[in-house]
């Protein structure tokens, strides 16, 4: 095998906790006491001594809440070496909290520190359009965490500008909590603009703060509870 003609593919030494490897594969530096949780059936290899937990205790009843009829989504890797995840595909995005709080998209995370606090809430201001609630997991803390995109996400900043950032919630992975949020209705819009209800329904943000948005509207991506 002509060694030089791979050579582009192999991985580089990790900086730092969580690094992309190219654009659709995350990169984990595990270490004894740094646990991880992900995303079950995320691991597509590893090297080293690496554990795995399925429906871990610790999160069984949180998770629950976050895929209804599915069980707990997550899997607690522990050990040393290093681990690579991947969700068919789907792009990467490696954030780090710094005493942060991030509101994801259930389906849209890959994994997150061990350490992390976080929970299951319902977004206030949106569950009265079209009977439905919608629920994100809620992370804070100093750590990492990997976030899916169906697609090169957009990163928008809200605080740039005068007007709010209207997103379709199909498209919608992560924002800041910090930003202030409201339901908004276009209804002469509803021939060109959103997806399966004859109304197109975006969430306003302003405020200080970020919106990761994916090149995506398909309804199955969202994740979405009945109230």
């Amino acid at each position: 095998m002509d060694q030089q003609m791979i050579a582009g593919y192999a991985p580089s030494p990790m900086a730092v906790r969580m690094e992309n490897h190219g654009s659709t594969m995350l990169k984990v530096a595990m270490a004894s006491g740094q646990d991880l949780f992900a995303r079950t059936g995320s691991m597509v290899a590893y090297e080293g001594y690496i554990q795995y937990e399925p429906n871990p205790p610790a999160v069984r009843q949180a998770a629950a809440e976050w895929i209804t009829g599915e069980g707990a989504p997550v899997m607690k890797c522990s050990g040393d070496g290093i681990l690579y995840l991947a969700d068919y595909g789907a792009d990467v995005v490696v954030v780090h909290l710094n005493n942060d709080y991030l509101s994801v998209n259930g389906t849209n995370i890959l994994a997150f520190d061990a350490h992390l606090q976080w929970g299951v809430e319902k977004v206030k201001g949106v569950a009265k359009f079209a009977g439905q609630g919608l629920f994100n997991v809620t992370i804070s803390g100093t750590g990492w965490i990997a976030l899916t995109s169906r697609g090169n996400p957009v990163v928008v900043d809200c605080g740039t500008g005068e007007d709010a950032t209207c997103v379709d919630p199909d498209a919608l992975v992560a924002w800041t909590t910090g930003l202030k949020m409201k339901a908004k209705r276009s209804f002469k819009a509803s021939a060109l603009v959103g997806r399966g209800t004859g109304e197109a329904f975006q969430i306003a943000f302003s405020g200080q703060g970020f919106v990761v948005v994916q090149p995506s509207e398909d309804s199955t991506d969202r994740l979405r509870i009945r109230g």
